[in-house]
């Protein structure tokens, strides 16, 4: 089972990093978790549109799921055009992004699946189990278990919430938002996190491994690492372009 971070950039794309986007595979199944802006270009250096076998989305926010749009496109619009692709998300979460083109345009690409709070199934070689999470809108978070056991557990974008330590109670990996260092601005409290808190839920819930994501773009990531070290003890690592994380 393993990682590889595509952008793990907050809000918008920098000019050397994508916004939020994660592979993930396992026995030969790949699945896109949050196709954000400028993740499909990096996609593309590694395998072609049509190899993805399945999309979740946290969120619909477009720095989450901008890249579906053109992701569509590529399968849809080949010389040979793909097979439906599953995509996952929270009811509504993609009205967005499929209203950039004509409905028909699109609709044959994909088959849409609803992530409900307490859903649990199968997704290739992997379980999926989602939970409910505060943000601004509807946010999914997902712990996917591969075949041998090992578990990634996504907060998407999150404010706290006693769901966090469920979320990655035993993980051997948690990819968590820590959009801030230190502190998240009042108004926004209730629906994001800092590095801080991620270290916290790390810690709390007996991670194995915690890679910090969604910063500020143009942030230095030195802050965040400190911020999460003050309560996390385990391997500390912050989500960039190329990043691999091998679970075995």
């Amino acid at each position: 089972m393993r990682l590889t971070v595509l952008g793990g950039c907050g809000a918008w794309p920098g000019a050397g990093q994508a916004c939020s986007g994660y592979l993930v595979e396992d026995e030969g199944f790949r699945v896109l978790l949050d196709p954000g802006y400028a993740t499909l270009p990096r996609l593309l250096a590694l395998m072609g549109a049509a190899e993805v076998d399945a999309v979740l989305v946290t969120h619909g926010h477009p720095d989450h799921c901008a890249d579906l749009n053109p992701l569509l496109r590529a399968r849809a619009l080949a010389g040979e055009p793909a097979p439906p692709l599953p995509v996952h998300a929270p009811p509504g979460a993609l009205d967005a992004v499929m209203a950039l083109d004509k409905p028909r345009m699109l609709a044959a690409a994909l088959t849409r699946h609803d992530l409900r709070p307490g859903l649990a199934c199968e997704l290739g070689p992997f379980r999926l189990d989602v939970f409910d999470l505060p943000h601004h809108v509807p946010n999914a978070g997902l712990r996917l278990t591969g075949a041998a056991g090992r578990v990634i557990a996504y907060t998407g974008d999150t404010g706290p919430s006693t769901e966090l330590v469920s979320l990655a109670k035993d993980a051997d990996l948690l990819l968590a938002e820590a959009t801030y260092p230190e502190r998240v601005p009042e108004e926004d409290a209730p629906y994001l996190s800092s590095a801080r808190d991620a270290g916290h839920t790390a810690a709390s819930a007996g991670a194995a491994r915690l890679l910090l994501t969604h910063l500020w773009p143009d942030t230095s990531a030195e802050p965040a690492l400190a911020a999460a070290e003050a309560s996390y003890a385990g391997e500390l690592s912050v989500a960039t372009a190329g990043v691999t994380v091998d679970l075995g």
